[in-house]
């Protein structure tokens, strides 16, 4: 399934910068450079149409940032969403945080399908009447009206962060949240906009002392007191808020210890981790590098339990990745429901699933040929060197403008949203 039909193909406005299911896996929201937020909603399955169950069609589209100027420091604000988290729905209506560089807004999405009619003191138009000609009172009454999807911005949460917001993540007390930029953590409670609470700040005295950013943070999935971050180095610190309010010393702290014989120039930049992720169960952290996902215990920190190559053909061509600026792209990785699968983006339009318990993986790819509907996607390969066969890829002709960095996964069904640049592909598995 392509992005809506709107969206001409070929404007940087509409290429996809997050993709996110919310907690039914009904609505899926993704975000754009443009700074808008599109909601797609899944199609109720009906006795005439049994299969097309897994169909989502656009529900709300609206425009979440604008793009800003800051006058103190001369920069231009950017309205590119890069993150959207989803709130647990508590009523009729959806809540959904969307972030750009610097503001965080809380939107509520409601549905309106009737209206009302014979207000006393307005006329149909709406405006005000003279009280001295009112001689009888009506009593006003709901009229059916065209459904109407309407988004509206309840909080805006600004003027918090000195550099640029990385991640979000809600608390599972559902009171809070917190937003990471590259050396700050800062927790918000939901009620509160003015202010927040500072939890993690790695910010040197002397700024050429920075050896470390902050690349991506997360709550605890049950315990609403323990979130992690990761770093630019590779390193992935675990905090109790329990301890000390500011959890500048972390609780745990996992590494692990690299390789002498694969050093080389570019061993930190590909070290440096792009996402982080606790399971459902909250037992495993899953942490993304440039070319592999890496599955931690929660008990074990000297190292990882499970290491999965991404792309390791792409080890040979680090330089021209380099020169490309490629080797900086930031891939994000997420769990099947039961966390017995991952899946990661490649380059080509190729992506990446692992299956923890058989230990196997597959390469799949996103592209307009595939879309068609009902087509089964046929597993790639990429030929590194030698003979290669029919119907593999060579290492040598892959497209690296055409990235997957952003994925998700429905949370009870196979059901997966692929953004490939400005185009958004929606896979599920084989109906009979």
């Amino acid at each position: 399934m392509n992005y809506p039909d709107e969206i001409t193909y070929g404007n940087k406005a509409d290429i996809i910068s997050t993709v996110e299911f919310n907690h039914t896996g009904e609505l899926l929201a993704t975000g754009d450079k443009g700074g808008r937020v599109v909601i797609f909603q899944r199609e109720q399955e009906s006795k005439n149409q049994v299969h097309r169950r897994g169909e989502y069609n656009v529900y709300s589209t609206f425009q979440s940032h604008e793009p800003e100027f800051d006058y103190l420091k001369s920069l231009e604000i950017e309205e590119k969403i890069n993150k959207i988290r989803w709130l647990p729905q508590q009523n009729a209506a959806y809540f959904l945080l969307s972030t750009n560089d610097k503001t965080v807004k809380l939107w509520k999405v409601s549905e309106r399908d009737k209206r009302p009619e014979g207000y006393n003191l307005k006329d149909e138009e709406g405006r005000l009447r003279d009280p001295a000609t009112i001689t009888t009172l009506r009593v006003p009454v709901l009229r059916p009206m065209d459904l109407m999807v309407e988004a509206t911005p309840r909080r805006v949460f600004a003027n918090a962060h000195t550099y640029h917001i990385n991640s979000i993540s809600v608390n599972s007390d559902y009171e809070t949240y917190m937003s990471a930029d590259d050396l700050r953590i800062n927790l918000w409670n939901f009620e509160i906009t003015n202010q927040s609470f500072n939890i993690v700040d790695i910010k040197p005295a002397n700024m050429e002392e920075l050896t470390e950013v902050i690349t991506a943070a997360e709550f605890h999935p049950h315990h609403c007191n323990t979130f992690v971050y990761s770093s630019s180095k590779g390193t992935i610190r675990l905090c109790d808020m329990r301890a000390p309010a500011l959890c500048d010393r972390h609780t745990k702290f996992f590494e692990e210890p690299e390789d002498p014989s694969n050093r080389s120039f570019f061993s930190e930049i590909i070290s440096s981790i792009s996402d982080v992720k606790f399971s459902h169960s909250g037992r495993y952290i899953m942490t993304r590098d440039y070319l592999t996902v890496k599955v931690w215990d929660l008990n074990m920190e000297n190292r990882p339990i499970e290491t999965y190559q991404v792309h390791d053909y792409l080890r040979s061509k680090l330089c021209s990745l380099y020169e490309n600026d490629c080797i900086f792209d930031k891939f994000e990785c997420v769990w099947n429901g039961s966390d017995s699968v991952i899946m990661t983006g490649s380059y080509n339009n190729f992506f990446r699933m692992f299956d923890r318990n058989t230990k196997r993986d597959v390469t799949l790819e996103a592209s307009r040929e595939n879309s068609k509907p009902r087509a089964i996607l046929k597993p790639r390969k990429v030929c590194v060197g030698g003979k290669r066969r029919k119907d593999e890829i060579s290492v040598d002709s892959l497209d690296f403008s055409k990235k997957i960095l952003h994925t998700a996964w429905h949370p009870s069904e196979n059901i997966i949203a692929v953004a490939a640049t400005n185009n958004l592909y929606i896979f599920q598995d084989k109906v009979n």
